[in-house]
Order: C-alpha cells, then structure tokens, then sequence
C-alpha cells in the first residue's frame, strides 16, 4: 500500500510537468483571440476583448499578444502552485505512514521514542489489621481477595525499547473464604449450675451468628430444662431422646453414667455433624468455665487442624495447668502434644466420620488415647488453659479435682491469636525446635531442683527418667501429675512434659534418640 502511494506521487509530478509543457505549446500556437468584426470590437462580444488595436493592414499587436499570453501563464502556474502545495501537504502525511507501516512490517516492533504508559497498578495490599478487626457479622457472605505477596513485578523489553513482554513471575493470591463457622456444643446432663458455663460462653462470644451454642442435654432434667430454655434464642436447646438404662455387665454397673455419656456424645455430634451440616465443633461441658480469649482461641488454631494430617484436635485445657507449673508471663505459648486432653477441644467432621462407627459404648475418653484411634496424631494445649472445671460432682466422683483440677489456673490475658503467626505448631517446624531446645537443656538431678543447688540460671534445666516407675517418681516430686494413658504422660509430646519448677523451666524427658511409646506403661 506505501509503495503504490510513493508511485502515484512520481506519476503526478511528471504528469505537473508534461501538463505545463503542453500547455504553454499549445497557447503559443493558437491564433490570435481578438480578430476584429463588423461592430469594431473583437470576437465574439463586437468588442477587443483583450484590448488590442488593430494594426493597419489586418495584422496583430504583436507586443499585446505577448502580454496576454504572459497574464494566462501566470495564472495558470498559480493555480499549479497551489495544487503542489496539497500535495506537499499530503506527502508529509503518507510519509508518516509509511513509517509506521514499515515497523508493524518489521516483526511489530515499536520506535516511536514518546513515553510509554506505565504498567497497570496492583490493588495495594489492604493491611492485616484492617481485615482482621472488621465485624466478622458483617463480612459472613462476602469474599474478599487479598493480594498476599507480589514479590516480583518486572517487564521485560528488547535492547531498542520494543516491549516484548509483560512477565508477571509470581503472583500470590490469597482468597480470604467467609469465615467459617464455629459451633460450640454444651454437653449438659442435670447441672443448673450450667447457668455459669452459658454466661460466660455468652459474655465472651464475638458473633452469635460464626459461634452457634447448641446445648444437648441428656437426663431429662427439668430444672436443668427450665435454665437453659430461659436463653431463648441465644442459644439452641436440643435433648437426647434416649433416657432408658444400658444394659453392662455386672461388675461395671456402677459405671452406668459412664456408658449414658458416651452414648449422648454419640447422638450430640451426630446432630452437629450430619443433621445441622457443620464443619467443625468445639465441645464443652456444662462444667466449664472459659477464658475471655477462648473464641478466639480456637478461631486461630482452626486453620493449623485443618492443614496439617498430624493432628487431630485442638484443646483449651493444660493437665499440668495449676499455679507455680505453668509460666503466667506466657499466655501466648502454645504446645503440641500427644495426650489427648478433652476439657473443651476441638473435632473436625472428617476425624468424626472415621470415629463414629467404632465409637465405645463407655469411657470415650480414654479410648480416644489409645494407639488406635491417635494413629500417632497430636493436639495442640496451651501453656496456660482457657478453660476450667468447677463440678467436683459427677460420674468420675471427683477424681483427680481435690488433688489438681481446683488448682487449674484460666487464663484472664486476652491474646489476639487470630494475629499471631501460628505456623510454629506445624509438624515440620515444631518438632525441630522443640527437640534441639530440650536436648541442649543442661541435664540435672531432680535434687538440685529441689533444694536450688547451685542451680543460678532460670533454665531451663532437664530431668532424665528411664522407666515407667522413675517417670512416677519424678512427676510426683516435681508436683506433675503421674498417670499416663497408653505410655503417653499428661501433656506429653514425644514423651517430654515440659512445666515450670519454683521458676524455672524443666522439661521431664526420656532419654535423647526417643522413637515411641511403650504401651505396657500404663
């Protein structure tokens, strides 16, 4: 197309000039325009239209003819000047083309020197603050996209300027889902004293609509009925409909409460789970009382249970919790551990869905620690507990509550866990750290501890037991409680229990090189 442009302007212009030559041959040659008539004037008007005399004899005026002929020159290069002009005018134009046209021919490279637009902004990275304080009531339905990270942004261009490319190499985008919604299921039997459980699962809930209570309550208690029904609809009443006895053997008669607990458990996750369709659940019973962080507790710690295989539950309680064992400075420490602690935990619907059909017919608990069901999975417990237990009344018939339970101390600090990074507690980083810390604790004997010894430092220190019978002894001077459930001490993760003792820290440890529990150790 520019070359047919380019050829047509040559043509023009040698059709300019052979036009103009022809022209000025043929007005030299015509015969003279002011012949004289009959009227005295010339042609065609009786007139001399040029004014020109007639020279005796019927000749011409030479000189006039030359003036005329000259005048009809001049206008006629005028109006010629004017047409190359246009010409001129457009030449410029189809130049500028042309130019144009030779870089899109040239593989679309651009040589044009104006400045190039910059490249498009990325929305700016709302700050972590801003999201996490908004009303999760209010932000139930909707999706927000968050740019995590754009670590690099770059364009890639040739040597001459030409863009060649817009190369986004990484792009993290994290999509923040509507928060998820976390019942909490109130196991109630006939307490009324399940009023002081409810307030302050009430005072301290942050949204009615992502922490759901349902209240399940078995025994038929109408006392109890009459308590919980007065929270209308703060909270969701349902009762398990089964009251009959359970047939057991004789000798286990007097542990009837135990089966009915584990039978309403049944029932009550089966009611979460499959016929209200949630995800997950915390469970308390109505014997506990919560910390003001408790909501937020486990609001952050869902996301760790549900990323990583190796656990299986999240707990609120500390067994080793009381007063003097736990560090009141570090409300934000948390621990992974292989005992399974109950007393207000968390339960994911896929780990109900593998339990449910092998569930036990009594003492649930403890059959939850067994190999098993734990599969070598853990919990995370905190050092200190957001829960604690206030009935000394019921089946178990106060075991354990005079001696330890009373003396659980609940945490009063509220930690904005939701903003803290919890990714410590993933299996991959906690079990490095955790066991290079314990192992290159200085080794001491459990008298040194005892008497201060010449112990200066704060820890923390470490106490070695090789059997079952020293791991007893041990925990019991040190004020740590001795049970252990499958081989697996109270608050244990690879067999170390870790308190504090008059200050210091102490890890309780089985020798270093530790591979598994002995299950006969119980």
């Amino acid at each position: 197309m520019v070359r047919k442009r380019g050829s047509l302007i040559l043509c023009g212009a040698f059709l300019f000039v052979a036009c103009n030559g022809l022209l000025l041959l043929f007005l030299w040659g015509r015969p003279p325009i002011g012949r004289l008539g009959e009227g005295g004037g010339a042609e065609p008007g009786g007139r001399e239209e040029w004014g020109v005399a007639k020279r005796k004899g019927g000749g011409t005026n030479l000189a006039g003819e030359v003036i005329r002929l000259a005048e009809e020159v001049e206008s006629e290069l005028e109006t010629q000047k004017e047409l190359l002009k246009q010409i001129q005018s457009h030449r410029s134009l189809w130049e500028k083309r042309r130019g144009m046209g030779r870089r899109q021919m040239d593989g679309g490279k651009v040589e044009n020197k104006e400045e190039q637009k910059p490249p498009p902004q990325l929305p700016p990275v709302p700050p972590k603050d801003d999201l996490e304080n908004k009303d999760p009531s209010q932000e139930k339905n909707k999706q927000e996209f968050v740019v995590a990270a754009v670590p690099d942004l770059k364009v890639d261009t040739q040597p001459d300027n030409d863009i060649k490319e817009l190369n986004y190499t990484k792009l993290d985008v994290t999509v923040a889902s509507p928060q998820v919604v976390i019942p909490i299921l109130v196991i109630a039997c006939d307490r009324v004293t399940v009023k002081r459980s409810l307030d302050k699962l009430i005072q301290y809930r942050p949204s009615a609509e992502l922490y759901p209570i349902i209240v399940s309550q078995d025994c038929g208690h109408a006392e109890t009925a009459r308590v919980i029904g007065s929270y209308g609809s703060q909270v969701t009443h349902i009762s398990q409909p089964d009251l009959s006895d359970i047939r057991v053997r004789p000798e286990h008669r007097k542990f009837q409460g135990y089966y009915k607990i584990a039978r309403h458990y049944r029932w009550a996750l089966n009611q979460v789970f499959n016929t209200l369709s949630h995800s997950t659940v915390v469970i308390v019973e109505d014997d506990l009382e919560v910390a003001p962080d408790f909501f937020e507790y486990f609001r952050a710690l869902h996301p760790i249970l549900t990323s990583d295989p190796t656990l299986w539950c999240v707990s609120a309680w500390n067994d080793n919790g009381r007063d003097g064992l736990v560090d009141p400075g570090k409300a934000d420490l948390l621990y992974r551990t292989d005992f399974f602690p109950g007393l207000g935990w968390m339960l994911l619907k896929d780990v109900w869905a593998e339990l449910e059909p092998k569930w036990p017919t009594a003492f649930w608990d403890d059959w939850m620690r067994h190999p098993e069901q734990r599969k070598e999975r853990s919990c995370i417990r905190p050092e200190i507990s957001r829960t604690m237990t206030f009935g000394r009344k019921g089946v178990s018939l106060g075991q354990f509550f005079d001696q330890y339970l009373r003396y659980i101390k609940l945490n009063t600090d509220f930690v904005p866990f939701t903003k803290h990074d919890l990714s410590y507690l993933m299996k991959e980083n906690f079990d490095v750290n955790f066991v290079k810390e314990v192992y290159s604790a200085p080794l001491v004997k459990i008298e040194e501890l005892q008497q201060g010894g010449g112990l200066k430092e704060m820890g923390p220190y470490r106490v070695q037991y090789s059997s079952r019978e020293s791991f007893k002894v041990m925990a019991r001077n040190l004020g740590v409680m001795d049970d252990l459930k499958s081989g697996v001490p109270r608050a244990g993760y690879r067999g170390v229990v870790s308190f504090l003792s008059r200050g210091r820290r102490v890890f309780l440890t089985p020798p270093e090189g530790w591979t598994k529990y002995d299950v006969s150790w119980s």
